[in-house]
């Protein structure tokens, strides 16, 4: 049976990579349930650090979920930091459904080590599944919707929904290379943002935190819920913000950056100053500057850093 026309996302499409587990699957049941057709994308290695073969099976299970419900949905095996393969899922939503509306990164993997222990393969294999699959995907989006808006002479339905991570907003000892693709991930958005936006394209960031395959030594002092009562960091607590993000009523949200888990949205600001100092000459000096910087941080521990999950009052789920 047919999904309702009322649906918000009737008539358009999506893409959500990583969606064969964990948030991507969750958000991808969202965008189905919302109306859009779906194209699943996941590689499948049963690692979470990327390791084992590739397997259709995790992207086929959730397609085949999505179609039991009554939506339309294909799979997709590829790797989205293979820049060819993410050719090829974008042309496969656009050969499927006539054209791409949304899409969803989330594909990830992880390889934690502390800076002075990390390899180098280590730091390069997770910043390309992270920042350069997020790449890939979004260059070739951007060249379907520039095209579609130059042949229909004006702006054109267009929502890309990106996943950073606390990791970078407060730090995160054992994950320098995680961090760093999750940083440069709001770079990315912050920058496509301000280039799509007169062709209609919308481009935003999640911080999600939920209890997945990817975390679950990050949540493993966390509670779990008993049964029957519902999980603070369900991936499902997430979805519902991607599905509005990806929906016309979110034309006017464009390069934000958003926090979200269990009952949470928390809208992040731009970085403000917090301090200026105006030298009294015409140049700063050493001298100058130890009279006033070393005062200003005197209070401070050796060790703190940029607390911004401990500011938006978000350390504990």
């Amino acid at each position: 049976m047919a999904l309702p026309e009322s649906l918000p996302l009737h008539g358009l499409s999506a893409i959500v990579t990583g969606a064969g587990r964990g948030l991507g699957r969750a958000e991808a049941l969202e965008l189905a349930r919302l109306g859009a057709s779906v194209v699943v994308n996941d590689f499948g290695q049963p690692g979470r650090d990327g390791s084992g073969s590739a397997d259709a099976t995790p992207a086929e299970a959730v397609a085949a979920e999505i179609r039991a419900a009554g939506g339309q949905a294909v799979a997709h095996l590829g790797d989205v930091a293979d820049h060819e393969q993410a050719a090829a899922l974008v042309q496969l939503a656009v050969d499927t459904y006539g054209k791409l509306d949304i899409l969803v990164n989330n594909a990830g993997i992880l390889r934690d080590r502390m800076i002075f222990s990390m390899s180098e393969d280590e730091w390069d294999s997770v910043i390309r599944v992270h920042l350069k699959g997020h790449f890939n995907t979004t260059h070739f989006a951007s060249v379907h919707w520039r095209a579609r808006s130059k042949e229909a002479g004006g702006p054109v339905y267009g929502r890309i929904i990106n996943t950073s991570s606390e990791a970078f907003l407060a730090g995160s000892a054992g994950q320098p290379n995680y961090a760093a693709a999750k940083g440069g991930i709001v770079g990315l958005t912050t920058s496509t943002a301000l280039a799509l936006g007169k062709y209609g394209v919308t481009s935003n960031v999640i911080c999600p935190r939920a209890r997945t395959r990817m975390t679950e030594d990050v949540f493993a002092g966390f509670q779990e819920p008993g049964e029957g009562e519902l999980d603070a960091l369900a991936p499902e607590h997430v979805a519902p913000l991607v599905g509005y993000l990806a929906s016309p009523a979110a034309a006017n949200v464009n390069g934000q950056l958003l926090v979200v888990h269990g009952g949470i949205v928390a809208i992040v600001e731009r970085p403000k100053v917090s301090a200026k100092f105006d030298t009294a000459k015409d140049a700063f000096s050493y001298e100058e500057l130890d009279s006033l910087l070393t005062p200003h941080y005197a209070d401070r521990p050796p060790n703190e850093t940029f607390a911004a999950a401990e500011v938006l009052g978000l350390k504990h789920a």
